[in-house]
């Protein structure tokens, strides 16, 4: 019976190594103090935003991120934790969790690991308050598109002058030969 348990734990520890692994964000949060209701609520933000959130065991953590090279991280694991994973995007988890926050007093953030770096409360809501990947795409794109929109129109100006000049030769030309 030992061996069967043993063997779950240490599927649940890979399991969260593995999340931890494959994640670009991860924000370790203390849920105390939400009823079910607030709970459900922060299941759904977090599930519409793409973010897997779980609550697991301190001791299977502190496991699981010493496996995962974050022995550091441990020192957040007390108390009550849940933990949501962001594998597309390293900014959703911080953002919805820094919103949900904002909304309950009871909810808190205690840290995160964001790119590979643990992070603090402070640059998790930092990273809250960045746009989203896809609007600083088009930003940056239409940052390098304006020198070219400017460049072209700077060459249809002189397209369009050098045509005036022609046209007003030309009707000179014809006025003299009338």
């Amino acid at each position: 019976m030992k061996e069967k348990v043993l063997e779950q734990k240490k599927q649940i520890v890979q399991e969260i190594k593995d999340k931890v692994e494959k994640s670009q964000g991860v924000v370790l949060v203390d849920y105390r103090g939400l009823n079910v209701e607030e709970l459900t609520e922060l299941r759904q933000k977090y599930r519409e935003a793409g973010v897997d959130y779980k609550v697991y065991k301190n001791t299977m953590m502190r496991f699981a991120f010493k496996d995962a090279g974050y022995e550091e991280f441990n020192q957040y694991l007390s108390g009550p934790n849940a933990i949501a994973f962001g594998y597309e995007d390293s900014v959703q988890p911080a953002k919805v969790t820094s919103e949900f926050s904002k909304e309950h007093e009871n909810f808190e953030i205690k840290a995160g690991i964001v790119d590979g770096n643990i992070v603090g409360i402070d640059e998790i809501k930092r990273l809250a308050n960045l746009p989203s990947k896809e609007v600083l795409i088009a930003q940056t794109l239409g940052g390098l598109n304006a020198p070219i929109s400017g460049f072209a129109n700077v060459l249809q100006g002189t397209i369009r002058n050098l045509i005036y000049a022609l046209n007003a030769v030309k009707e000179k030309q014809e006025a003299q030969e009338a």
